[in-house]
């Protein structure tokens, strides 16, 4: 599959801290991509190299095989929904949505009409003025009816509540279904978009811990239950990502080693179940944290 955007051992350093080490990866074109990652992780500095607000430190960034720092060509292709957007004060909504018809050459009007309906948003009312759910909209609106080759989305659910966030997904996917672009989905609630998904980034301390297909990742974990001595036979030369005990009884998310494994565990006198992507990342990022990680810093991603 052909790359919207490619980073080839990026590095970012501020001021002595590391924010990406060595990241090589790429966004597949007309794909939805997850960004996920516990916070402070790496995420929005990855998509502000991408959306040329920043040159990396060492290593080269492309997107449409250019580099996107001032680059017009590729930033009128790129549209980058940030977490907490910021927009003049006397902005109201009609006049955001004037600028972004400005700056995007496919900005689709009635796209962006319709949104405004579905989202009860005051076109006459200021930004500044608006709830900050009300504000997420806003984004949302831009981000959607930008119809830019590639789209950012940090965190954009920001202040909805779970009816307005499924009316987000449910609009994202129909019209990426008519219309495939490349989308980026930086969010810590993974298990509402987890079924969006078709490509998975997972970012843990600067570094790419996880760059899978979503269909192939959820298959590549098995949740098993059951008394702790079985559960020990089960997973005895088996890697497991995480595990916890209450009593006599334990929990374990290990890596799946064939297609037999779920039998197997069922011959154990387990309880084996799929491992949600949520579970997985939550795993795969406690596996890799240091020893010293307080329980606090795995909320970003749990929650």
């Amino acid at each position: 599959m052909t790359a919207a955007a490619t980073l080839d051992d990026v590095t970012m350093r501020f001021r002595g801290h590391t924010a990406l080490d060595g990241i090589t990866t790429e966004l597949r074109q007309d794909c939805i991509t997850g960004l996920l990652g516990r916070n402070g992780a790496g995420k929005t500095t990855l998509m502000q190299l991408l959306t040329g607000h920043r040159v990396p430190t060492s290593g080269r960034v492309r997107v449409f095989g250019v580099d996107p720092y001032e680059a017009d060509s590729v930033l009128q292709r790129v549209c980058f929904v940030k977490e907490s957007q910021r927009y003049p004060d006397h902005f109201r909504v009609c006049d955001v949505l004037t600028a972004a018809r400005m700056l995007y050459p496919d900005w689709d009007d009635d796209l962006a009409t319709q949104l405004v309906g579905e989202f009860d948003l005051p076109r006459r009312r200021a930004v500044k003025k608006l709830s900050r759910g009300m504000t997420s909209m806003v984004g949302i609106v831009v981000g959607l009816a930008s119809r830019a080759p590639i789209t950012f989305f940090d965190e954009p659910y920001l202040g909805l509540d779970a009816v307005a966030r499924q009316q987000f997904y449910d609009r994202l996917i129909a019209d990426w279904s008519e219309q495939p672009r490349t989308i980026v989905l930086s969010t810590h609630l993974i298990e509402e978009i987890g079924d969006l998904l078709e490509h998975v980034l997972l970012v843990d301390r600067g570094r790419v811990l996880l760059d899978e297909d979503a269909e192939s990742l959820r298959d590549r974990a098995l949740t098993v239950s059951g008394q702790i001595p079985a559960v020990a036979a089960f997973t005895a030369g088996r890697r497991v990502l995480h595990s916890d005990a209450l009593g006599s009884f334990t929990r374990a998310v290990v890596e799946v080693h064939s297609a037999t494994d779920r039998d197997e565990a069922s011959r154990h006198g387990l309880t084996p179940e799929p491992t949600s992507l949520q579970q997985l990342v939550v795993a795969l990022s406690r596996a890799t944290a240091p020893t010293t990680t307080a329980p606090d810093d795995l909320e970003g991603v749990s929650r």
